[in-house]
């Protein structure tokens, strides 16, 4: 009889900083890995540790232990110590999808300067699962993924019935909506299923008696998978005794001190035919809905907010004017990915979900802002070094010029501001400081009637912002510093249909004519419009809009709610009272602060009060750790205001309306969202997620018990039907919800808690996200078409992005003063990156489908194009100009002859 075999991996699932700061779990780690070494030359039963998926952990061993690199390699090249395919354990949904491919790739990329990585995606424990893994896998050579959440096993002997989230068997396929198929591997009973294995026989018999029972309820073979380790364990210095144990307890079975690549071998050969196969995202759609943790997508939304912009300098300005601005040899990579890997590590899952401790977030903050200076560093640097190649010469004398430079992937509109240097003095020059400032300020007095000119010479709009002198220095390459004060005026001005990846050079000059306001533009102290909406701010301090277009009018849009919150991190519950405080039930101001060619602005105030906090009961549950579906705590009597002032900007050029709204918030043990109720009928709706337009119900499952049904995005979210849609879209804002009610899109502006939540009681007062916030969003109506949401789609994603802009002077260039680096025709292709290729002189752009059907690929350039995976490998199989249902596309563009 063939005996069934227990694969017996040992393993460590290393949350890199949670409960403690980074350094006490980074000192462990030191002690874990040290314990390896010493297992791996003293037992030579010992096959080998799998390192969690995640090559920081080497990093941060080597940080404190450089000296025992040669050690270390040396177990690795051995087989014992079995590293990657990842550089972190992310949190799949919070970041890019550029940076989960950048996971990939730096982790592979130091994987292999060791030896071979584990050919496994190895998701034990995100907060759910993005529905595009498995093509991302399979564009990463990976033909298997391994995770813990989304997927509810049933057993072999039940019928998965309705259910399509669940599986009978813990192996199933996994299909993305792409079409991509993988096998996909379900920790049923979790990663800890054979965690601290007893030596001694009677306390092994009971252990094994259950762990196999466990297991064997759901696998789908003869070979079962037993997980030696869980969060943060040490080592068990004696599996392998206790693994002798087990062979003489039970004949029938054998068991395997073992590693994902033999068990993956062993489980390929001898799987059925009958595995349940499960589609898209796994966020546990079929559960009660308690434990899903998507409300990590709000808690310390600061966080969020600096990622974004994190992600956004480095994938959407860094990378691409680099690209446009350096050859090859000269692309900074190093520098670029310095930056990348410090802005994963504050991706791992309980980092970047705020779920943490204080002191875990405050390190993330330093992260992110060292991050962003080296990305504003390679910007800045190669903005000047592409101005300086664009020809300025047509300008006149007096005209200061200055490029604006669209580097998204998506023709945009909008509003930059650009601080031009008029005059300047040097600290060198004559005169002491003072009266070299006294002589600046004289001349700002005698300011010229000014003008904004394009290269070909027509007038273009602008406000004037502010004028002062100020200090400043400039740093060349090849001298000391150079401190001057100079006349700084700040302008404002409408870039209208700038191609992707485009620039276009202006100038600010004194005035050559008469410049007069366009008379049609007027001031209503209520009303801004333009050729596609009409906005009315009504008493209640609510906006009716109306899509001029459709003749749909739309009403109770942006209404701010304020609810209590008893939960935690991880968990929003609303406090027992079921109160909420609604803008529209206190007072409002609104104004006019801009109407002209520019377009038009109004500040609306809300003056709010709302309770200072939770009432004492819910001091007394956490403290208790009281699970949060059983407390009661109310909130407090005592109030504080909450005046939320917003910025509603309208650009004539464009069909949608943003907002920034400022709030200094003093209360604790609440949530605030702001409500645009659509009242459009629909069963479902689309998010923007990880390389994909998802599509998700409106209502969840029927045995969803949470009273709200809480959901990530990226950029946006959109409800519509067949006749009209409305697209709501953010910068850093990850939480939505759908109410179904009346279909409104509620999106998340601030959560504040003061526990971590989870195994115990951990207070987090850094959690309750006092002080002052900006929170920018977007709206958009359409007619319902695809067309019109597609362009929705592509505007909500290009508000994150703002124009870069640099000023300049005027010089001969060999690039024309207004141009394109590279044109992109397909409206569906969302573009994600666009890079100099690591592994070649030439360039890469990736992008996805962001509709469900096949559409031609229109990317022109005089290079050579060819179709490859993450690590730009070519795929001969892969057309270059078609864009598949859901395709992931990255595009090699090369000289010809060249690799």
């Amino acid at each position: 009889m063939t005996k069934k075999k227990v694969f017996v991996i040992s393993h460590s699932h290393w949350d890199r900083e949670w409960y403690m700061p980074f350094e006490q779990h980074h000192m462990r780690l030191v002690t874990l890995i040290d314990n390896l070494l010493d297992v791996f030359k003293n037992d030579s039963d010992f096959d080998s540790f799998h390192l969690d998926g995640q090559m920081i952990a080497l990093d941060d061993y080597l940080a404190v232990r450089p000296e025992r690199k040669p050690e270390l390699a040396a177990a690795i090249k051995a087989g014992k110590l079995r590293i990657g395919p990842f550089y972190i354990l992310q949190d799949d949904f919070l970041i890019s999808p550029e940076s989960n491919v950048r996971n990939m790739i730096i982790g592979r990329d130091q994987a292999r300067e060791y030896g071979q990585e584990v050919p496994l995606g190895y998701f034990p424990d995100t907060f759910g699962n993005m529905g595009q893994t498995p093509q991302m896998m399979a564009l990463a050579n990976l033909k298997t993924a391994a995770f813990g959440r989304g997927v509810t096993p049933t057993g072999f002997n039940n019928q998965v019935g309705d259910a399509d989230y669940a599986s009978q068997y813990s192996e199933m396929w996994w299909q993305g909506p792409d079409g991509t198929r993988i096998l996909g591997l379900l920790f049923a009973n979790w990663y800890s299923n054979g965690n601290e294995i007893p030596v001694e026989r009677t306390a092994a018999k009971k252990f094994w008696d259950q762990k196999l029972a466990d297991a064997e309820k759901f696998a789908s073979t003869d070979n079962l998978l037993m997980m030696n380790g869980v969060d943060h364990q040490p080592v068990q210095l004696d599996v392998t005794a206790a693994i002798k144990v087990a062979n003489e307890l039970y004949p029938d079975y054998e068991f395997i001190h073992s590693n994902f690549t033999d068990y993956l071998a062993t489980l390929s050969a001898d799987l059925p035919k009958d595995l349940s196969t499960i589609h898209g995202e796994l966020t546990s759609q079929e559960t009660d809905g308690w434990y899903t943790l998507a409300n990590t997508a709000s808690s310390r939304v600061y966080l969020k907010q600096e990622n974004t912009k994190n992600e956004r300098l480095l994938e959407n300005q860094a990378e691409p004017l680099a690209a446009m601005a350096y050859p090859a040899a000269d692309y900074p990579h190093d520098r670029l990915r310095y930056a990348w890997k410090l802005l994963l590590q504050n991706h791992p899952h309980d980092s970047i979900c705020g779920c943490s401790v204080d002191e875990v977030h405050r390190e993330m903050l330093i992260r992110f802002a060292k991050s962003q200076e080296v990305a504003r560093f390679v910007a800045h640097d190669a903005l000047t070094t592409l101005t300086a190649k664009i020809n300025t010469t047509d300008f006149n004398e007096q005209a200061k010029p200055f490029v604006v430079v669209n580097t998204t992937g998506f023709t945009k509109t909008g509003l930059t501001r650009i601080v031009v240097e008029w005059d300047r003095i040097a600290f060198s020059a004559t005169g002491t400081i003072q009266e070299q400032r006294h002589q600046l300020e004289q001349r700002l007095a005698e300011l010229p009637e000014l003008m904004v000119v394009d290269a070909h010479g027509q007038s273009v709009p602008f406000r004037l912002i502010d004028q002062q002198v100020a200090f400043h220095y400039d740093l060349p390459k090849d001298r000391f510093r150079d401190p001057f004060q100079a006349i700084e005026l700040t302008i404002e001005l409408n870039v209208v249909n700038m191609p992707a990846f485009a620039w276009r050079t202006l100038a600010l000059q004194p005035a050559t004519q008469t410049l007069v306001a366009n008379a049609t533009v007027k001031a209503q102290p209520r009303l801004i419009s333009n050729e596609w909406l009409k906005i009315v701010v009504e008493d209640d301090g609510s906006l009716t809009i109306t899509n001029r277009e459709t003749n749909k009018t739309y009403h109770q849009m942006l209404v701010f709610e304020d609810t209590g919150d008893m939960g935690n991190e991880y968990i929003y519950r609303q406090t027992a009272d079921k109160r909420a405080y609604y803008s529209t039930d206190f007072p409002m101001k609104v104004r006019v602060v801009h109407a002209d060619e520019l377009g038009s602005e109004l500040e609306l105030i809300n003056y709010l009060e709302i309770p200072v906090s939770a009432d004492e009961q819910l001091a007394k549950e956490t403290r208790a750790i009281v699970d949060i579906t059983q407390r009661t705590a109310q909130r407090s009597t005592q109030k504080v205001p909450l005046t939320i002032t917003t910025k509603i900007r309208l650009n004539p050029n464009s069909r949608q309306v943003q907002f920034e709204s400022h709030v200094n918030n003093q209360a604790k043990d609440h949530r605030l969202r702001v409500l645009f109720k659509t009242a459009l009928t629909a069963e479902t709706h689309v998010a923007d997620s990880i390389y994909e337009t998802v599509t998700r119900a409106n209502r969840p499952a029927k045995n969803w018990q949470n009273p709200t049904n809480p959901q990530h995005q990226q950029a946006f979210a959109s409800v519509f039907n067949e006749a009209n849609g409305v697209t709501v879209g953010n910068l850093g804002l990850n939480e939505y919800e759908i109410l179904p009610a009346d279909n409104t899109i509620a999106l998340t502006m601030l959560r504040c808690v003061g526990e971590m939540g989870d195994w115990g009681y951990f207070a987090t007062p850094e959690a309750q996200c006092q002080g002052t916030f900006t929170f920018n969003y977007s709206l958009e109506l359409t007619d319902g078409s695809e067309a019109q949401r597609i362009a929705s789609y592509q505007r909500a994603q290009g508000m994150q992005t703002p124009f870069s802009n640099q000023q300049t002077w005027q010089h001969t260039g060999t690039l024309e003063a207004d141009d394109q680096y590279l044109t992109l025709a397909t409206p569906e292709f969302a573009v994600t990156s666009l890079k100099r290729a690591n592994n070649s002189a030439g360039l890469t752009v990736r992008g996805y489908n962001l509709s469900d059907r096949q559409v031609p690929l229109k990317v022109t350039t005089s290079l050579s194009k060819q179709a490859v995976n993450f690590f730009e490998e070519e795929l001969p199989e892969v057309t270059t100009d078609t864009l598949m249902p859901m395709e992931i596309k990255t595009l090699l563009l090369t000289e010809a002859g060249r690799a």
